[in-house]
C-alpha cells in the first residue's frame, strides 16, 4: 500500500466547510476536553507538554472517529458527502481507503512477530479471533513484542494496513480501558479484558484517547525526584559541621574524650562512627519526630548501618586542626553539634557548617579523569556471554516463586488452565521488557522461545 493510498488531504480540506467543522468539534471535545477542563490547558498547551508527534496523533484518532459518525447533516457521514461532491479528485485506492475507514472501529491490539518496514501481528483483545499480519512500515520500526496498541485496522486492496490514529498502552493503562469499558456499557467487571463488539467500540472511541491522555500526564507529572529521607524521617541535605581545633590542642586528647561519649564508636585514629543508641531507638529520633510506616513509603529512605545493626546518623574525621561532623539532615547537625560542644567544650572553636543538598552533590561529583578501558572483545563473544547467563538465570526462575504468577513458580503454574494464561502473559512480559533495550545489548537479542517449550505453553504465544 502506497502512502498515497492514505492521504486524507482533500477530505481534511473539506473539513473547513462549517457544518462539517462543527460537528468535528463535537467529536474532538469529547476525546481530549474533559482532561484539558481538568488540567486547566487548551490543545496547544497540552501539545507544548507531549510533543507535537503525540499531539498530532490523538487529533488523528479524534478525525478517525469523526468519519465514522453519522450527523443530522442532510442524513449523511461527511466522507459520504466528500465522495458524492469530490470522488473525481481521489484515486480508487485513496477512495477505497475512505470507506474501509468509514466502517472502522478502534480496538486494543497485541503485537507481536514484528518484521521491521514490513509487517506484525496483531491479536484483537476486545472482539477476539486469531492474530492478522498487518501491512505497516514505520510503526514496526518502533513497535515491540506484546506490546498493546489502541488502533483502526482496515483491509484496503485485500491488505490489512494501520491508520494513522494508534496509541500504545502500558499494562496499567490497559488495565484502566478495561474497566473504563465496563463502567460505559454497564458490564461487569473482571480481571480480563471485557469482549466487545464492533457497535459497542464504535460508540467509546474517545475511551482509548482520554485513558493514554489520562496516563500519560500521570507519568509525566510523576517523574519529579521523590523526596529522598533517612530513617528518621528528615529530608536528606548533607551537613558538613567542622569544629577548628583550639590552639595547642592534641589529637590524642580529642580522640580520648571522644571516646567516652556514648554513641560514638572509633573505627580508626581519625574517624569515629556517630550511632544510633538504644535509648534513641526507643524514644525517638534525633529530631525529635515520631517515624511512622507511612512516612517510611512516602519517601525514599536512606541511611547506612554497620554490621551490628545499629544506625549511623554520622561520622566524625579528626584531622591536625579541625574535627569534621558530616550527617545527612539538619537536625541530626544540629543535636550532632550539641553533643561535640558538650564532649570537647574549650577544645573546639565555633563550628562553621557546609550544607549540600542531592542535587548540588551530584551536581558536584567529579567527571571521571580517564576512561574505563575498553576490552578486545568480539560483541558475539559478549552476546554469547550474556545469553548463558540468562539462560542459567530463567532456568533456575523456573522453580522459584514469581509475583505475577500469584506466588506460583512457573512450573505450578502450568498446571491449571487459569496458571497458563498468567505464564503467557508472564512470559509476554519478559520478552517485551528484554526487547526495550538498546538493540546493540545483548539483552534486546535474547530469545525466550525455549521457555514457551520448557513449560509446554507454546501454543498460546500468538
Amino acid at each position: 500500500m502506497t502512502a498515497r493510498s492514505s492521504d486524507l488531504s482533500g477530505l481534511m480540506k473539506f473539513l473547513s466547510r462549517d457544518v462539517w467543522r462543527e460537528c468535528f468539534e463535537e467529536i474532538f471535545d469529547a476525546h481530549v476536553g474533559p482532561v484539558l477542563r481538568a488540567s486547566e490547558m487548551d490543545f496547544e498547551d497540552l501539545a507544548a507538554m507531549i510533543g507535537e508527534q503525540h499531539a498530532l496523533t490523538l487529533w488523528g484518532c479524534a478525525f478517525e472517529d469523526f468519519l465514522t459518525q453519522d450527523f443530522n447533516v442532510d442524513g449523511i457521514n461527511i466522507i459520504d458527502d466528500y465522495l458524492k461532491r469530490r470522488s473525481w479528485k481521489e484515486g480508487p485506492q485513496t477512495k477505497a481507503y475512505m470507506k474501509a475507514l468509514r466502517r472502522s472501529v478502534m480496538s486494543l491490539y497485541e503485537v507481536s512477530e514484528i518484521v521491521p518496514g514490513v509487517s506484525f501481528k496483531a491479536r484483537d483483545l476486545l472482539r477476539g479471533g486469531e492474530p492478522v499480519t498487518v501491512s505497516e512500515a514505520t510503526a514496526t520500526t518502533m513497535l515491540a513484542p506484546w506490546e498493546k496498541l489502541g488502533a483502526r485496522i482496515v483491509t484496503v486492496m485485500n491488505k490489512r494496513i494501520m491508520a494513522s490514529g494508534a496509541l500504545v498502552f502500558s499494562d496499567d493503562s490497559t488495565k484502566v480501558l478495561g474497566r473504563s469499558f465496563c463502567d460505559v456499557l454497564g458490564k461487569r467487571k473482571t480481571k480480563a479484558l471485557p469482549v466487545l463488539t464492533d457497535d459497542e467500540l464504535g460508540g467509546v472511541a474517545c475511551l482509548f484517547t482520554l485513558t493514554w491522555l489520562d496516563s500519560t500526564l500521570d507519568m509525566m507529572l510523576s517523574t519529579k525526584r521523590p523526596t529522598l529521607a533517612n530513617m528518621d524521617g528528615d529530608e536528606i541535605v548533607f551537613h558538613d559541621v567542622r569544629f577548628p581545633l583550639a590552639a595547642g590542642t592534641e589529637n590524642a586528647k580529642v580522640a580520648a574524650r571522644l571516646n567516652t561519649v556514648k554513641g560514638l564508636v572509633q573505627e580508626n585514629d581519625s574517624v569515629w562512627n556517630w550511632l544510633q543508641t538504644a535509648q534513641r531507638q526507643a524514644g525517638g529520633n534525633p529530631g525529635g519526630k515520631s517515624v511512622t510506616q507511612s512516612t517510611a513509603k512516602a519517601s525514599h529512605a536512606l541511611d547506612t548501618a554497620p554490621d551490628t545493626g545499629a544506625r549511623v546518623l554520622g561520622h566524625l574525621t579528626l584531622t591536625h586542626a579541625a574535627l569534621t561532623l558530616s550527617t545527612n539532615s539538619a537536625a541530626r547537625a544540629r543535636t550532632g553539634t550539641e553533643m561535640i560542644k558538650l564532649a570537647l567544650a574549650e577544645m573546639v572553636g565555633n563550628p562553621l557548617t557546609q550544607i549540600r543538598t542531592v542535587e548540588q552533590m551530584m551536581a558536584d561529583r567529579p567527571a571521571r579523569d580517564r576512561e574505563i578501558p575498553k576490552l578486545d572483545v568480539p560483541p558475539e563473544a559478549v552476546s554469547a556471554l550474556v545469553h548463558s547467563h540468562m539462560d542459567e538465570h530463567y532456568r533456575k526462575t523456573l522453580d522459584q516463586p514469581v509475583p505475577m504468577l500469584g506466588g506460583k513458580t512457573p512450573r505450578q503454574a502450568v498446571k491449571t488452565e487459569a496458571g497458563k494464561a498468567k505464564l503467557a502473559e508472564w512470559l509476554k512480559y519478559l520478552e517485551r521488557q528484554s526487547a526495550a533495550h538498546d538493540p546493540s545489548d545483548p539483552m534486546a537479542s535474547y530469545a525466550f522461545g525455549w521457555m514457551w517449550d520448557e513449560l509446554g505453553v507454546r501454543h498460546l504465544r500468538k
